[in-house]
Formats: structure tokens, sequence, C-alpha cells
């Protein structure tokens, strides 16, 4: 990987699966590496702003030693308080999305930062106004695709249709990353049909598993082996 200019942008096959967690693992595995990484999420909802309780942008810096005292708001580029997709929770503020003031916030994040790592909202056709969607973001930016995918049952059918809607715009994602966050682990077997399968049917490769982390500002190792599998030695 370059040190000039990279984006990232982490996708979700649905909401909720641990798109957040992974954007915190890389934005810590890059800075471990050397690198100049920053977190930028074009729009979140569901939170009244960036040091809301529910801040995604905010919850990356609590547990990254480095930008502990520096403001998230530099990372959220919209926010809505209801929890919808982003073209609703808009529109009941009175508002819209605005995809250049985007761009503009993209732009001047990637002179500054590499990688820059982008964050999105919900699944790949979530609404972001009411001509395009988080795939549309991901082509926009022309950030590289790292696909965040539940890692139990549902999986397969998720992430295959993440893959083909990104390959139909042209898009190649780096890898699949399975978040296992539940109460329970899943199955190895589960674990293996489901990476056997993706892999097998897509030609995309599954970088490995992210388990359940205790403490995020100090994940245990392993957490970034799905990370190395995919980024190499940088």
């Amino acid at each position: 990987m370059s040190k000039h200019r990279e984006k990232l942008f982490v996708a979700g096959t649905d909401t909720g699966v641990g798109k957040t967690v992974l954007c915190l693992l890389m934005m810590q595995f890059f800075f471990a590496e050397g690198y100049n990484p920053f977190y930028l999420k074009p729009v979140q909802t569901g939170c009244r702003d960036a040091h809301d309780m529910d801040s995604d942008a905010r919850f990356i810096y609590q547990h990254i030693e480095f930008l502990r005292h520096k403001d998230p708001a530099e990372s959220l580029v919209y926010c809505f308080r209801n929890p919808k997709v982003p073209l609703f929770a808009a529109r009941d503020q009175g508002s819209t999305v605005e995809l250049e003031v985007i761009d503009q916030a993209v732009a001047e994040k990637a002179q500054l930062f590499s990688p820059l790592i982008l964050e999105g909202a919900g699944g790949a056709f979530v609404p972001v106004t009411e001509n395009s969607m988080i795939i549309d973001l991901i082509s926009r930016t022309s950030g590289k695709p790292v696909i965040a995918a539940r890692v139990g049952l549902g999986t397969i059918n998720h992430t295959l249709l993440t893959i083909k809607a990104l390959e139909r715009r042209g898009l190649t994602p780096l890898g699949v990353v399975f978040m296992d966050a539940g109460v329970e682990a899943t199955p190895p077997e589960m674990i293996e049909e489901n990476r056997w399968t993706i892999e097998n049917i897509s030609g995309v490769r599954v970088a490995g598993v992210i388990g359940k982390i205790h403490n995020f500002s100090q994940p245990p190792p392993e957490c970034y082996l799905p990370l190395k599998n995919m980024f190499g030695k940088l």
C-alpha cells in the first residue's frame, strides 16, 4: 500500500455488523505501522452531534490515545438525530445531504492524511439522497471497499449480494472481514463453511475473523491479523 492519498471505504452488509469497530482497528493498525490515518464518517444517523454517546467518531477518538484530546467533529460531515436511513433522517430535520459537501471534506482530508478511512451507514443500498445510496458514495470518493460482515447465519447471502453490487459498479473489494461480537462465538465449522462459500463463489478473500473485544483501547493482537492479511507487511 502506498503512503500517498490512499482511501479505504468500510462498507457493511447490513446495519450493526461492526463497521465502526473495524474502522477503529484499522486506525490503530495504521498508526502502529507509522502511517498518518484519518477516520471520516460522511453521514451518521441516530445521534445529536459528534460528541453524543452514540457518535461513531466519538467512539473512535475515545479509544485511540493520539486522538483523545482532539475534536471528533472533525471526522463527521453530517449527523441527524433520528435512527433512520440518511435520506429520511435528514428530512425529519428539514435538511438534505449535499454530496458536494462530502466531496469537499474527503478531498481536504485526503490531502493531509493517508490512508483516509471512510465508513458507510448501514448497507450498500441505504439511501443518502433521493438519487444516491451508500454505494454511490463509494464510487464518488474512489474508496477501495473493505466489507464488514457478520460471521454467522445469513452472511453468505448478504455478503455475496454486497460483492456483486460493488463489482457491477466496477469496485473490487479488498477483502471481507467477519465480525463475531455476539454473546457466544460462532462455531468454527460454520465460519469455515461461510468463508469457503463466499471465496469460491465470489473470488474475494475472507481476510479473517474479529471476535468480541472487551478493551477497545487495547484489543488483543489477533484482532489485527485480518488487516495484516489484507494490507500485507506495510
